[in-house]
């Protein structure tokens, strides 16, 4: 049987390889066409003509929240907007002290270091990167045994903008050295409702609002989400609708893509249903849990289980999972009343 637990489904908020020529293209360059995040966009745009009023660098930023919210987007318009060059990397790309002292060394005064899932950088590569941060300098050792010594490079004064979707994995010394720490909140309809129409506009895509708001009330908060949807339903619209996406295109598509009105698609409701019709909605232990469905238990705490307690479907507990009334009421099944109970016991 095949295990419907893909990685690469449309509902992953995670970045996956078909994303890369459409976030290219769709990504804003300034804080003005960035749509939502207002009290981050605020701030940033104070910071920023601060920081060139005094003709200075930016303070070091954190960017934290789920994935797909515009993290990456955020460090190129901050880098737009300051008008200088951003280098882009990743924690696990940069293996050893060595790889990062290169990159330090090779930035030009007021240039911007993106570090993506900067949480998962190695304790001695974040050695480097603090006397970096404080003292823009880096020290390097020469030489082996008795003999070797230590040499401090100054650097040009830099940015760094790090992000991640685990703040709390991040160390404490790291993570003090930030000046500016933003966390990214998931979009109302209405604010991915803009971003699908700013895409659609982008990909020369003939769509109603009402069509739009449908693929943005489906997409989880999130615009990496939407913007991948909306090219699904533009290929669907180019088929049945002439070209044209309205709300009805946008609910036959979306319905062919097991995606319903709450953005849940076939993964979510197969949990649901599972410990619904298994467990009697739980406790359900996350072993267990992952034995049932065939899944990594991994994978269903960090991928699935978020957006359904978001929604308010799921309850985490000493001793398991439990599937919550709305739950049963938004999967149309009658709730047994041991169910009821154990969720009177957990309250």
């Amino acid at each position: 049987m095949d295990n419907v637990f893909s990685e690469d489904r449309l509902m992953n908020s995670a970045y996956l390889a078909e994303d890369s020529s459409t976030e290219q293209s769709l990504r804003p360059h300034t804080l003005k066409e960035y749509v939502g995040q207002k009290a981050v966009k605020d701030s940033l745009n104070i910071y920023i003509q601060a920081a060139l009023s005094r003709r200075d660098a930016l303070d070091h930023i954190l960017l934290y929240g789920p994935p797909g919210l515009g993290k990456t987007t955020l460090a190129c318009i901050v880098a737009s907007e300051m008008g200088q060059n951003i280098r882009v990397t990743s924690g696990p790309a940069i293996e050893r002290p060595g790889d990062l002292a290169s990159i330090l060394s090779n930035l030009n005064a007021g240039d911007i270091l993106f570090i993506d899932e900067i949480h998962r950088l190695s304790r001695q590569v974040e050695e480097v990167l603090y006397p970096a941060m404080e003292d823009y300098a880096i020290d390097i050792m020469i030489g082996k045994g008795p003999t070797a010594r230590s040499i401090r490079v100054d650097l040009p004064k830099f940015t760094l903008v790090g992000a991640t979707t685990r703040a709390g994995q991040l160390s404490a010394p790291l993570r003090d050295r930030f000046g500016m720490l933003f966390r990214l909140e998931m979009y109302t309809p209405e604010e991915l409702s803009q971003i699908v129409e700013r895409s659609a506009g982008i990909l020369g895509v003939n769509a109603e609002p009402d069509g739009l708001l449908e693929i943005a009330s489906r997409s989880r908060g999130t615009p990496r989400i939407a913007n991948r949807m909306l090219k699904r339903v533009r290929d669907y619209a180019e088929v049945k609708g002439g070209g044209h996406i309205s709300r009805e295109i946008a609910r036959e598509a979306l319905s062919m893509l097991d995606v319903d009105e709450l953005g849940l698609d076939k993964v979510d409701r197969n949990i649901l249903s599972c410990m619904m019709d298994k467990f009697a909605g739980g406790p359900v232990g996350l072993d267990t849990l992952a034995a049932t469905t065939g899944e990594d238990a991994v994978t269903i705490e960090d991928v699935y289980e978020p957006y359904l307690m978001q929604l308010g479907f799921l309850m985490r507990t000493p001793r398991g999972r439990l599937c919550t009334p709305a739950a049963w009421a938004h999967m149309k099944k009658n709730m047994p009343v041991t169910a009821e109970a154990q969720i009177r016991m957990e309250i």
